[in-house]
């Protein structure tokens, strides 16, 4: 059995907005994201970790910034991108576990949503998709209320 694991990781910063993109689901806030896309940090993240358990590069190496016909574009077509990927490759994904790191907005709220969306774009069950958020203590940018990081693992196994 082919057993690989990938790590992801992202920071955007906030900017003018009234809403968060976050795991597929806008969530209330008295601001946005800035992003080349709709700068929905966990998808990202969950996207490269999958990509890195395949060393298939990151999300910028396939869906390049400079590239205008992603401007705006919904991260939903990344994540289904790398979940493809994983299965042309021969992989199957076992488990996603994303962690957002921020003070504001909260995301306890929204964080059965968010699995759901997940879980049905990466083809999961629900128990198999964690999404979670913790804060930085008002420590460093996510502290200061100047944006939102994550990081997220994947699981790949090739039977």
């Amino acid at each position: 059995m082919d057993i690989r694991l990938g790590n992801g990781f992202d920071v955007h910063a906030f900017g003018p907005g009234d809403h968060v993109t976050l795991c597929g689901v806008d969530v209330p806030h008295d601001r946005g994201l800035m992003g080349h896309s709709d700068a929905d940090v966990g998808m990202h993240t969950v996207t490269d970790a999958i990509y890195g358990a395949l060393a298939r590069g990151d999300i910028g190496q396939h869906f390049p910034p400079s590239d205008p016909q992603w401007k705006g574009a919904a991260s939903e077509i990344f994540l289904r991108h790398a979940v493809e990927m994983t299965r042309d490759m021969g992989f199957e994904i076992s488990n996603v576990d994303c962690t957002l790191i921020c003070e504001q907005p909260k995301i306890g709220p929204h964080a059965a949503q968010m699995r759901q969306v997940m879980s049905e774009i990466i083809g999961l069950e629900e128990d198999r998709v964690s999404v979670k958020a913790t804060t930085s203590e008002r420590l460093g940018f996510t502290g200061r209320g100047e944006g939102i990081a994550c990081f997220a693992t994947a699981a790949l196994i090739k039977p």
